[in-house]
Formats: structure tokens, sequence, C-alpha cells
């Protein structure tokens, strides 16, 4: 079993917090100062990794109006996918600034390249990884493609069912994929938390052997941080300046304070699930004199049997346990004792 994956230096597994990347998608609206602007929040909000979505509208689809080409209902109902795809794409000479203002203020950008050619760009610009979009894990030429470039690669499973997502893996290991991570998904936008039946996520790190984590297309983080428990090492969510902003994406996108609190609430998820300790924790030490224990509730001379209503199991816990209790009936002090004070083993007689 593959316990973690490294990219651009950060290590990703279990034994390590989750790695957040920040879906930019369509999120820039057409405008480069928003994509600008977008790695900056994403920065500031904690993400480890911006990922952008490198295609053309030809390199994607065809530029057609016939019926299956045309989208029906949600978010995006009328449109062609060649109209969709010329507003919602990251013009590829944009890439290069993009990579460069990463670098420059200390985040990760990898992409979702959707053919060859944008592999070709992607390497050209020194990207550290690559993701493999849902719609795109059946094109085993594509993952060929990218895996023989020896980076690590992320595959996001939306749609595709066991026997696929195998196909996939095997793909991208015989083309000489060595760290590879898969992401369960729902590929609805936006997808409702029952859709996403979490519990498939320990399956999968059982059946696949891999780095596995959650791309999340719900619109809070109630899911993403469940994940957490269950063993996602990685999370993906769509990231926008705002939800607001009438971009294809936008709407489904987590703000700049959404995602800080992602950040922040995703590894604390991961920092509270430890590891498996019965022993007294150290917030724990200070509040030791709060259990219950064994007090005199009556004044006792040296000699006298100790009866049931001269005892009793109180806080705080300066006295013998109280699972004494019905041992210590009919046993004899040793000395005089006094109400209120803590029953020890030192006062009686015969306590072994």
């Amino acid at each position: 079993m593959l316990l973690n994956i490294k990219i651009d230096g950060r290590f990703i597994g279990r034994e390590c917090s989750p790695y957040i990347i920040a879906e930019m998608s369509a999120n820039h609206n057409g405008k480069l100062e928003n994509a600008l602007r977008i790695i900056e929040e994403a920065k500031k909000a904690g993400a480890d990794a911006v990922k952008l979505q490198t295609y053309r509208p030809d390199t994607i689809t065809l530029d057609c109006d016939r019926e299956e080409f045309r989208i029906k209902g949600g978010l995006w109902d009328g449109r062609t996918l060649f109209e969709l795809y010329e507003v919602a794409h990251t013009p590829w000479e944009w890439h290069q600034p993009l990579f460069e203002h990463a670098r420059k203020i200390g985040i990760t950008t990898f992409s979702s390249p959707f053919d060859t050619t944008a592999v070709d760009l992607l390497e050209e610009l020194g990207a550290p990884a690559y993701k493999i979009a849902s719609f795109e894990a059946i094109d085993l030429p594509l993952i060929e493609y990218v895996a023989r470039t020896g980076k690590p690669m992320i595959i996001s499973t939306g749609m595709a069912d066991a026997e696929e997502i195998q196909e996939a893996i095997d793909a991208a290991r015989g083309a000489g994929c060595e760290q590879l991570a898969i992401l369960h998904c729902v590929s609805g936008y936006p997808a409702p938390a029952e859709d996403y039946n979490l519990r498939t996520i320990p399956d999968m790190i059982e059946r696949f052997g891999l780095v596995t984590g959650l791309s999340d297309h719900t619109i809070d983080n109630t899911t993403a941080i469940t994940s957490v428990a269950l063993g996602a090492s990685l999370i993906e969510k769509h990231f926008t300046l705002d939800r607001n902003g009438g971009g294809p994406d936008d709407s489904f996108s987590l703000e700049p304070r959404d995602l800080a609190a992602l950040c922040r609430d995703a590894k604390t998820a991961w920092q509270a699930l430890g590891k498996v300790d019965y022993g007294m924790k150290s917030s724990e030490q200070g509040n030791v004199q709060f259990r219950r224990s064994l007090y005199f509730v009556k004044d006792l001379k040296a000699g006298a049997i100790i009866t049931e209503d001269a005892v009793k199991s109180v806080r705080p816990g300066h006295g013998m346990p109280a699972k004494y209790l019905k041992k210590l009936i009919g046993m004899r002090i040793k000395s005089d004792v006094y109400e209120n004070s803590p029953v020890m083993e030192n006062v009686i007689q015969g306590w072994l």
C-alpha cells in the first residue's frame, strides 16, 4: 500500500495533515487579474496548491450545434459545449504568468490537462504534478501520456466504477507513474452531500492501495471535513473570489473565508484522529483531582468498624478509588479519622 506521495516537496498521506487544493476552474471569469488574485487569496487562506484547467475549446470538444453537443438543464442550460468552454477556459498565454506568480508568493500550482498539447505546455512551464479530471478518467491514452512525464498524478474518479478506476490506475502504472493518488468524487455541480457515500473512501484505500482523497462539489465544508475522519489525505474544492460573481462555477465554489475555514478545520480533524491511546492525556492531568474517591463522612475512633454510613464516594479524588467502597465496609481503622477526610490505605487494618 502506498503510504504517501510528494508534490513540490510536500508529503501527502495519512500521516500528514490534509493537502488542500483550491480549484480555480473558470472562476477567473475571463480576467487575468482575477486569476492572479485567486492564487493570492488561496495562499492567504492556507491552501497547499491552486489547480488550473488547461484546454482550449477545440481541444476538449467540437464546434457543433447538434443536439448531443447542447447542454440541457443545470447551471449551463442551453449552451453548446464549445460555447461553455470558450467562456470557461484559461487562456494558454496566461499560464506562464500564473505559474510565475504562484512561485513568487510560495504556493504550488499545477493543472488538469485535457489533451497531449496541454501536457506539453505544462511540461514547458515545469508543472510539478498533474490532475486527471473525472470526465477524462476513462481517457487511458491521456493518462498514459501524463504518466510518461514521471510527475505525480492525481486521478479524480467521478462517474467511474471500480473496474474503470482500476483500468485508469493500471494505465498510469503501466506508463511509469510511481506517485499516484485517487480522489473520490461526485460529478454533480453542485452535488448533494447524500450522494457522496463517504464510506467509499476507506474501501478505496483498501481496494486500490493508494493515497486517496476527495474532490468535493458540495456547497459547504461539512462533507470535506468528514472525509478526513475516513482517511482522505487530499481535499479539492472549487475556489472563487465571489460566489455571486456570475461565472460558470462561482455558485458552488468556496469564497476566501470558507477556504480558510476548510484549511483550518481539516487540519483540526486530522489532528483529532491521533492514534489509539487509552492513557491519560496532557490536557487531563490537572483534572485528576476531580475524579470520585472515598471520603469519611463521620468521625471514627481507632478500632472502629467502617459502616456504610461512614464512607461515601464523592469528588475530589484525593482518597482511595471509589471501586473499593464495598470492600471497605466491615473493616477496622487503625487510628482516629475525621469527618470530610479522605480514606487512605494506611488507616485501614489489614489492607493489602
